[in-house]
């Protein structure tokens, strides 16, 4: 059972707020399962938000077709993370539309999360009102399934295919503390998630969305 949602942009914003993720992932090269957790912030981007323009502009698409987009940050860690090592990092993505309904369409990101380079994905929502991800990097592709049993918990399939192959679940759960879903209210904690590392070094993760 899922909760029905009208469109990808309605599920983007259902989205929105603060989530303790925790994740299992299959490593089908070694056969073993790794565990690990995150904290996600999701804040809703406006469709005329200068960000989300200037990512249509980069993927060559009209900024007038964007509906509206989402800035996520993420950290947490893995089990088999070495010392000092840490995933944390944001995003940008902004949703173009392909259909009178709004359920399926573009995803442009400023940058992806398998690779570091900005990216364009698709999108399509299924009967289920379940929202289905695909995006093809350089060296790889991934596919990705989210949906919500309720409003307070997200739960996502992905798989990952190329030069590291995965197989991973993943359970969301709302932050019940935030004063709205997707604003900044949380402060010091969200900005904390959203830190960057200083060392100038990008790291790939398996956490943002």
């Amino acid at each position: 059972m899922t909760v029905p949602i009208a469109d990808a942009i309605s599920f983007f914003r259902l989205s929105c707020g603060r989530w303790r993720s925790q994740r299992t992932s299959h490593h089908l090269l070694h056969r073993r399962a790794e565990g690990g957790g995150s904290l996600i912030q999701v804040v809703d981007v406006s469709a005329d938000d200068p960000r989300l323009v200037a990512i249509a502009e980069l993927h060559g698409q009209d900024p007038g077709a964007l509906v509206g987009g989402c800035q996520v940050r993420w950290s947490g860690s893995m089990d088999w993370d070495k010392a000092g090592e840490e995933h944390q990092g944001e995003s940008v993505f902004g949703l173009i539309p392909t259909d009178a309904h709004g359920r399926e369409g573009l995803l442009l990101r400023d940058r992806g999360y398998a690779e570091t380079a900005p990216v364009a994905g698709r999108f399509c929502m299924d009967e289920r009102d379940g929202l289905l991800l695909t995006t093809a990097y350089e060296t790889m592709s991934s596919l990705e399934r989210f949906w919500f049993p309720n409003p307070d918990l997200r739960l996502r399939t992905s798989t990952v295919e190329g030069l590291s192959n995965t197989a991973s679940f993943c359970m969301e759960t709302r932050c019940r503390d935030d004063n709205a879903p997707g604003s900044e209210a949380a402060g010091g904690e969200a900005a904390s998630v959203g830190a960057v590392t200083g060392d100038g070094n990008e790291r790939l993760s398996a956490f943002g969305w």
